[in-house]
């Protein structure tokens, strides 16, 4: 029979919702001597568990559906890494006299026979699906691993040099040549396409960790064995393309990359640290994101006082919390809902993280003495509307921003603290007068991340009735909590993206009395909370009663806002 008109009806048996574009789809393929269950898997047109198994039932080939965890050590070693990458096959075990594959396309004739020419022992097949095969090459092999194998297999020092001082920054360039700028690369679209913000290249002991930072948490990613011996070309390839002296190796440097993956532009700022066992690169991913407040996570009260603050002529508006918890997002999208040919915005970034057009955006430079207060003093002579200082770090620069604030502009700054009611207690540490604080600021608001439920395996979870009562969450919705549970779509964390939470302490008139007679914190939180102000972790709850995360991860995020406990 065909296979043209097989496959047609065997998608046609798996409920293929197009099946006109599946005939279509096959026929291209054909004509385009493309793999067809390639095409039909990557047009989306079948659902890949059913239309395979289906295929396997049909052509009597076993079929293997159980998650591949690990990989044998002495498997990997004896199936060659292009042979398995290249044509994505899968050993899955293997005896003295036999070996078994795992396979997806059973039509792929070259890889039969390139099978048959690299492996002298008998070669039994079995079917799986796309998915679970390239997650277990990835697993087992390591991202890259096949550009890897081919740098060593030809390895010279001289033409490693030249390679790495390549100008493409392009990600998704097709290149046959095995290079390290190659690697590299791969490394960094991986990590695109896995959502992660950060990627960190740290030498240990015997190796090189490549770890991803994804919806705020490490995860260490597997890389081929032997990485260590490209480390040095990997990191000179890393300083070379940040425009970095790779021949400075004692001191930390920062730089930053530009990059395009499918068209995109991507900012890639890069930071080198220097130990005892050889330079480690963090490279933070900065995608030109869309900067809208309805995105933010802000529940309707929220998203009112936020309007509120944004329309005020003058005044401080502060961000609080510790670093990664979105403040610069969030400062990004008041500016952006505040950025009309009416008003003249002026920011004082390190460095400058999102261009925004329209914006006049400054960078500072701590080498040549241009601080935050120095570019601060000197934009306040430019007739700004609305201004945002990166950070509040000493007094000086606080006191320029109160000053500014009082004379007609808007400013909008971030600190270090844990909740909102600290940066009352910051300010005043740092020299501000408690009646300028009260004055001058118009609002605290603390932000936290927190990792979403994953829609594919979330499930509902039980908690008993006294962990509940000692969290303070409201036992009326206890029947409404998930759980996560974990599955292949989001690495079996249970998670997949972040939201916001908010703790908005509006400077009330209140406030401001208590402020100026420099009350502790612990006096002015009664009163913020009386006055509406939402605890972080209380507005936490509301993300958990809406099925958007869970109690645990409410927990994680707040475990410093005791507070709840001690009412």
């Amino acid at each position: 029979m065909p296979l043209v008109p097989f496959l047609s009806n065997l998608a046609k048996q798996t409920y293929c919702a197009d099946l006109t574009g599946c005939e279509a789809t096959l026929k291209q393929a054909a004509a385009q001597q493309r793999s067809m269950v390639d095409a039909l898997l990557d047009e989306g047109l079948v659902d890949e568990s059913r239309f395979l198994s289906a295929l396997s039932a049909s052509l009597e080939i076993p079929w293997r559906n159980e998650p591949i965890i690990t990989m044998p050590p002495a498997l990997r070693e004896k199936f060659p890494v292009r042979l398995a990458l290249r044509h994505r096959l899968l050993p899955l075990s293997a005896d003295e006299t036999s070996i078994q594959i795992l396979t997806y396309d059973p039509f792929d004739l070259l890889a039969r026979q390139a099978v048959a020419q690299a492996i002298p022992e008998k070669v039994t097949w079995a079917m799986s699906t796309r998915r679970q095969i390239l997650q277990a090459l990835r697993q087992g092999y390591g991202v890259g691993a096949e550009t890897f194998d081919q740098i060593l297999a030809g390895r010279d020092d001289a033409d490693t040099m030249a390679d790495l001082k390549q100008e493409t920054n392009v990600l998704d360039a097709e290149d046959s040549e095995a290079s390290v700028v190659k690697f590299v690369n791969q490394i960094i679209r991986e990590a695109l396409e896995q959502r992660a913000t950060d990627i960190h290249f740290e030498p240990v002991q015997d190796d090189l960790r490549v770890r991803y930072r994804i919806d705020g948490v490490l995860h260490e990613i597997p890389v081929p064995a032997q990485m260590k011996v490209l480390q040095a070309s990997v990191i000179s390839r890393l300083k070379i393309m940040a425009h970095l002296d790779i021949a400075e190796k004692r001191l930390p440097q920062d730089g930053r990359i530009n990059l395009e993956l499918e068209g995109h532009p991507i900012d890639v700022r890069v930071a080198t640290i220097p130990s005892v066992i050889g330079e480690s690169v963090s490279l933070r991913l900065l995608g030109q994101e869309r900067f809208d407040l309805a995105r933010l996570g802000l529940d309707e009260v929220s998203q009112g006082k936020i309007r509120y603050l944004l329309d005020l002529p003058n005044g401080i508006v502060l961000l609080t919390g510790p670093t990664g918890c979105g403040k610069s997002t969030t400062l990004y999208t008041f500016l952006s809902s505040l950025n009309v040919k009416e008003r003249r915005i002026v920011t004082i970034e390190e460095p400058v993280e999102h261009q925004v057009p329209g914006v006049i955006q400054m960078a500072i430079r701590p080498e040549i003495d241009f601080t935050f207060a120095k570019a601060l003093r000197s934009i306040l002579r430019g007739d700004p509307n609305v201004i945002m200082v990166g950070e509040m770090r000493d007094f000086e620069t606080a006191e320029i921003a109160i000053r500014a604030a009082l004379t007609g502009h808007l400013v909008f700054s971030t600190l270090h603290t844990n909740d909102a009611i600290g940066g009352i207690t910051r300010l005043i540490d740092m020299g501000v007068e408690p009646f300028l604080v009260g004055s001058a600021v118009r609002a605290f608001i603390a932000q936290r991340l927190l990792r979403v439920l994953c829609p594919e395996c979330k499930g509902p979870a039980r908690h008993s009735e006294p962990y509940l009562k000692t969290l303070r969450f409201p036992l009326e919705h206890a029947h409404a909590l998930l759980k996560a549970n974990g599955c292949e779509r989001c690495h079996h964390t249970g998670y997949k993206g972040r939201t916001a939470i908010f703790e908005i302490c509006m400077v009330s008139p209140r406030l401001q009395e208590l402020i100026a007679q420099k009350m502790p914190a612990n006096f002015l939180w009664p009163v913020a909370k009386e006055d509406g102000m939402v605890t972080l972790r209380e507005y936490g709850w509301r993300k958990v009663i809406d099925g958007v995360t869970t109690i645990e991860e409410v927990v994680r995020v707040t475990a410093s806002d005791v507070r709840l406990l001690d009412e």
